[in-house]
């Protein structure tokens, strides 16, 4: 599976040494849904990631990428310090050019 260049990023970005490279893969005016909450522009989402990487401490694998309403869908095995674990999960991401707009965790 080849994932585009943003997801693949958003995927195999390693906490905290990576966190300039995983904000970049986000759009300026991105968003991210996840746990109820809502995370908006690369700072404020590298540092949403930054402390669930460190709650958690997480990974995920991803196991299946499909387009769905403009949308890349990406199915993922998720690891880590968490009830329930692991857990498969849906990224849904929204890509602006090389860029991630809109991600929805669910």
């Amino acid at each position: 599976m080849t994932l585009p260049a943003p997801i693949r990023t958003y995927f195999s970005a390693e906490a905290p040494q990576d966190g300039a490279i995983f904000a970049a893969a986000f759009a300026p005016n991105a968003i991210v849904h996840d746990e109820g909450q809502i995370h908006h522009g690369p700072a404020e989402i590298e540092a949403w990631w930054q402390a669930a990487k460190a709650k958690y401490r997480h990974r995920a694998e991803p196991l299946e990428m499909a387009e769905a309403g403009g949308k890349t869908v990406v199915r993922a095995r998720v690891s880590g310090d968490f009830p329930g674990s692991p857990a498969v999960l849906t990224f849904t991401f929204g890509l602006s050019g090389n860029r991630i707009r809109d991600l929805r965790i669910g």
